[in-house]
């Protein structure tokens, strides 16, 4: 293999040159990366030469090759542009042969010069930006900005011990829901948690159809072996919509055997999907069984309260201005999802930032016709809960309004109460009509005690999940 050396001085050959350029780019590449990590992954690393204006840099290993080429080459591109003059890229081979020791004249590192410790606090920041990049990690998207509700807690704990390494048993950590509920955001919180406590992580985001697509494209050009290096080496993946999988034979049999390498290697992984692993069509029965062999959980649409907590956090987030009655008319009338819940307040606040005069609900209703239309074929009515409810309950219909008050009756009777004052715009008087004209009061005491069971008891929490969801379909 030949590569352009560099021009010779006088008396000094190339590979001396060489060898001179690559303690330069060293000296920059201390200020990019932490001390261990030049030790570890650059020590034994030499410059061999120029190639199409790319400098040619040996690793001793294809595992040096495939962990700078994934969490450091921003990082050492950088310090070679830097210090060698016409490069603007490198690459990098395997070369056994060790690189000789640097040595300075002071007999100190060269790479490591004494430094501020405000500059190495600096280069940990970018450092960590970039890392966050390389991996695929939204940095907005944390533990801490995730508003959490009823609908969402048991998730939320379940992501914060994986984040936190504390849920050694959760592997993988399957989350599934409908679309716009959070499940993308918590695994980039994940991610974000991860690099943040240890930096030097081999975290991996990206999308079922990224990994599908990639595969395709290794097979195409026959480049599988890189594919399942860059993959089966990570500590931790996050896969997004899982439930692609479904029908792709081949992608299936690729990530049964790169799941399996993950996990025998005590790497994490968590996966989403719009729905549970046994109910992805075409998805084969050895799949759904290493997804369920993990922790599960799911997340539901927000209730009333959780919707009016994301609306005021979004609104303080973004320092718009609507009104508090505007933020509880958004809460009351977009119920699907939180993605369609932000979209409604930036549409809202866009409006009012440009509008001269107050902005009023019938303003606002005009503005989201589209949404609100939509939202409205979706609604439910408190006939239809009380069918469900009583169906899910193993009560017969006419107990939902009849005077009849054992356990076993009242406390259906509430959970459809409760659900017609979140589901349904019917006021408490329409409501109480509806259970066989009961007074206001006792509609009132119904919802919050349904409220407060669903904070403190799972089974209720989980009850009242499962007929929204069949109310939803």
């Amino acid at each position: 293999m030949e590569f352009e050396l560099f021009e010779e001085d006088a008396g000094i050959d190339a590979s001396a040159n060489a060898a001179v350029h690559w303690e330069a780019a060293c000296e920059v590449l201390g200020r990019l990366v932490s001390k261990d990590a030049y030790q570890r992954w650059f020590r034994s690393s030499r410059l061999l030469g120029v190639e199409d204006n790319r400098a040619v840099i040996a690793v001793p290993n294809e595992i040096h090759q495939v962990w700078i080429e994934t969490n450091y080459l921003p990082e050492l591109a950088s310090a070679v542009s830097e210090s060698i003059a016409g490069v603007c890229g490198v690459r990098l081979v395997v070369d056994s042969n060790p690189a000789p020791e640097p040595v300075a004249a002071s007999g100190e590192s060269p790479v490591f010069p004494s430094e501020p410790v405000a500059a190495v606090s600096l280069s940990t920041e970018i450092t960590l930006e970039k890392r966050l990049k390389t991996a695929g990690v939204n940095p907005q998207f944390t533990l801490d900005s995730f508003v959490v509700g009823a609908n969402s807690q048991f998730a939320h704990a379940a992501c914060e011990a994986v984040a936190k390494r504390k849920g050694l048993g959760y592997n993988p950590l399957f989350i599934h829901g409908g679309p716009g509920l959070g499940k993308t955001h918590l695994m980039h919180a994940i991610g974000n948690e991860w690099l943040r406590s240890v930096p030097a992580s081999r975290v991996v985001y990206l999308t079922c159809e990224k990994f599908t697509n990639e595969f395709i494209d290794a097979v195409r050009k026959g480049d599988l072996e890189r594919f399942r290096k860059r993959y089966r080496s990570v500590e931790v993946m996050l896969l997004d919509d899982v439930q692609f999988l479904g029908g792709k034979e081949r992608s299936q049999e690729e990530f049964f055997h790169t799941f399996n390498t993950l996990l025998d290697g005590r790497c994490q992984v968590v996966l989403t999907s719009d729905r549970p692993a046994s109910e992805i069509k075409n998805l084969e029965p050895r799949l759904i069984s290493r997804f369920e062999c993990g922790l599960t959980v799911e997340l539901q649409a927000p209730v009333f309260e959780t919707r009016l907590a994301i609306l005021g956090k979004k609104r303080d987030e973004w320092k718009v201005k609507v009104d508090e009655g505007i933020i509880r008319f958004l809460a009351e009338r977009i119920r699907s999802n939180v993605r369609r819940l932000e979209g409604a307040l930036m549409r809202v606040a866009t409006f009012a930032s440009l509008a001269s005069d107050q902005i009023t609900e019938e303003r606002v209703e005009h503005l989201l016709r589209d949404l609100l239309r939509e939202e409205a074929g979706k609604q439910v009515t408190i006939d239809a809960i009380q069918r469900v409810v009583a169906d899910h309950f193993d009560v017969r219909l006419a107990d939902m309004t009849s005077r009849r008050r054992p356990a076993s009756i009242a406390f259906p009777r509430q959970v459809a109460m409760y659900l017609s004052r979140t589901l349904t715009k019917g006021s408490l008087m329409e409501i109480g009509e509806a259970f066989g004209g009961r007074d206001h009061g006792t509609v009132i005491h119904a919802c919050k005690k349904i409220s407060s069971q669903i904070e403190a008891d799972a089974g209720v929490r989980d009850a009242l999940g499962a007929i929204e969801a069949t109310l939803r379909r």
